[in-house]
């Protein structure tokens, strides 16, 4: 009895040192069970495994593991739940096969744990392979010291909640959501984890409402929710952009006392930023007394995905007086914020970050980094940087593609697409955008036909709002009017009143009354709130000299309350950017900039040069030679 004792403290001792990650103390435990001989004792071998495998000392856990002369099931489940806990996958499957050739029947923890590490792993065939087993076998549950066989109704082990919990989120991982319903309506024993898992499959797998109708279900089921469950919900609001949703989750957080949670912190941040409510976020990340590099990120991508990159970078800034390392995630968004800004200047300095802090050019950085540069002017920069990323994936692509189809290389653009074909990238939405977008630019009508047919029929992409706005504009340059006309009248989604503003514009352009008229007509109908419009169409019928359908259209623009934007455009010089707007007087030194432009545009009209005035409100064109 007193070894039987002796031997259940020794354990206690190592399972304390395993759940505090003191791997230390757990050797001195394992170098005395040695030295006292105790190595006969299965119960303490297994423990000392256990112990190495969840302090990540796996190849201290499989030596272990493999001094083990009779093995049971114990021995294995601390192996497979230890290499599971620690991301590697693929030898959790080796070892499980490996038990059952020797003869060993798995338990429900051996299960879960096989389970989770082909989600983990993204291996939904080996995954579904062990979901059969579990179908075949028969729950063990102790009770009261004695082994009870129970034959399961339904599903055998199926029912039990940890292998429940883990087949529903494998399949929810390897993207099988009809199969993690299925697990997840068949389960009469679920807790949280089985919520969550199933929340969380439906915000990654696109079903956000489903996950938002989820979570209320759960909250009348008296279930409480879990850091992940509020996670999950927040990542749902995010991508389906619903604000009023978001607020409620957040407020039920507080109640909830969730609000330290850092990562629940984060998905917070990062919905209000998805939402458009950066104000919300920022308000968010400055009551943090602390915030770890996650939630600086975080914000930092918020003010980037709302197109503030000013505040990216002077966040960033802060971020870097507070001595905070930034991570690949940190510099990619700041990089994109130069990107906003044409800040080639602040971009090179990002870049030289980048190797300062041996983070070269994996992905996002590279991609961020090639797009930067293109997107500032310096495309040879860009494609040197495009060729030294080891492993490009789409992204990289896409930056690339657009970067040269921007800087006016259409051809080399879509060369570049055959060259990703070739290397077996699969091209996404963004990429069809880019190429159409390119087709537009170099006038190949032909070829951008060719593109958007190839979307569907080769790769499966349903064409989008953008796709059908890129081949409007495809057709609108090349002077086919009445083939856009017909086109937009035959787009199968809704669009709005993109695509008729497009065609209102190329009418302009060509010099097409009647389709221009027509464009025009249907962007009023549609209550548009751009100036561009109704000036362009008040033009338009004014060269007509429609005068009646000329005030018309100006007095449905005050009745609407449409006013004409200033114009505004920026420059940067010395790592300062200089703002200005039409008829701004703020600039210190705005007396010089006016003494320039008058004298640049005296000399534009003594060579004979007229202002274009077609986006002028007809009969304001004097007002404005005048001014």
């Amino acid at each position: 009895m007193e070894l039987v004792s002796r031997s259940r403290h020794l354990s206690r001792l190592l399972m304390q040192c395993a759940d505090k990650q003191n791997v230390l103390g757990g050797r001195i435990i394992h170098a005395h069970i040695v030295k006292n001989d105790f190595q006969s004792d299965i119960f303490l071998r297994n423990s000392v495994v256990n112990m190495y495998a969840k302090c990540g000392r796996l190849e201290e856990a499989k030596f272990e593991f493999s001094g083990i002369k009779e093995r049971d099931v114990v021995s294995w489940n601390c192996l497979i739940n230890g290499f599971c806990q620690h991301g590697r996958g693929f030898e959790v499957l080796g070892f499980f096969h490996s038990m059952r050739r020797e003869g060993l029947h798995p338990n429900p923890f051996t299960f879960a744990g096989v389970i989770t590490s082909a989600a983990n792993a993204t291996a939904a065939c080996e995954g579904r392979q062990v979901h059969c087993l579990v179908l075949k076998s028969e729950p063990e549950y102790m009770e009261d010291g004695q082994l009870v066989h129970t034959i399961a109704i339904k599903t055998g082990l199926e029912s039990h909640v940890s292998v429940g919990n883990a087949l529903v989120t494998m399949y929810s991982k390897c993207g099988n959501l009809d199969d993690a319903i299925r697990v997840f309506g068949g389960s009469n024993d679920r807790n949280a984890i089985t919520w969550s898992a199933m929340i969380t499959g439906f915000a990654q797998g696109g079903s956000n409402s489903e996950a938002l109708k989820l979570f209320s279900k759960m909250h009348f089921s008296g279930i409480k929710p879990s850091e992940f469950t509020l996670v999950g919900v927040l990542n749902a609001c995010s991508n389906m952009a619903a604000l009023e949703h978001g607020k409620q989750i957040h407020d039920y957080m507080l109640k909830l006392g969730f609000a330290s949670q850092v990562y629940v912190r984060s998905a917070l941040i990062d919905m209000y930023a998805k939402c458009g409510s950066v104000n919300d976020a920022r308000k968010e990340f400055d009551q943090l007394k602390e915030p770890d590099i996650v939630l600086w990120t975080s914000m930092i991508s918020g003010y980037v995905q709302n197109a503030e990159g000013e505040e990216a970078l002077n966040l960033y800034g802060r971020m870097e007086a507070e001595n905070i390392r930034p991570n690949e995630l940190t510099l990619s968004s700041v990089i994109k914020a130069c990107s906003l800004l044409a800040a080639l200047e602040q971009g090179k300095q990002m870049h030289a970050r980048t190797m300062k802090y041996g983070l070269g050019l994996q992905v996002p950085i590279g991609s961020a980094l090639s797009s930067m540069y293109a997107k500032c002017g310096d495309l040879e920069e860009g494609i040197l940087v495009f060729r030294r990323i080891a492993e490009r994936d789409v992204v990289s692509w896409n930056a690339m593609i657009s970067g040269l189809s921007q800087n006016g290389r259409g051809k080399e653009a879509l060369q570049l697409f055959e060259e990703m074909h070739l290397e077996g990238t699969k091209p996404d939405e963004i990429t069809f955008v880019n190429l159409l977008s390119t087709c537009s630019h170099i006038g190949m009508v032909d070829k951008g036909w060719h593109y958007f047919k190839s979307m569907r029929k080769d790769h499966g992409i349903v064409p989008r709002v953008e796709h059908y706005a890129c081949m409007v504009d495809i057709l609108s340059r090349a002077g086919q009017l009445e083939e856009a006309k017909s086109f937009i009248e035959s787009v199968p989604v809704e669009h709005g009143m993109a695509l008729w503003r497009i065609l209102l514009g190329a009418s302009r352009s060509h010099g097409n009354l009647i389709i221009g008229a027509y464009a025009g007509e249907r962007l009023m109908e549609l209550g548009s709130q751009e100036s561009s419009a109704y000036v362009l169409l008040s033009n338009i019928y004014a060269s007509a000299g429609r005068w009646e359908d000329v005030e018309r259209v100006r007095s449905m623009m005050r009745y609407r309350g449409v006013n004409k934007e200033p114009g505004c455009s920026w420059i940067e010089i010395k790592n300062q950017v200089h703002v200005f707007v039409v008829r701004d007087q703020l600039h210190p030194q705005i007396k010089e900039v006016y003494a320039v432009v008058r004298s640049l545009s005296k000399q534009m009209r003594d060579e004979g040069y007229r202002p274009n005035t077609n986006l002028l409100l007809y009969g304001f064109e004097h007002q404005m030679e005048d001014d």
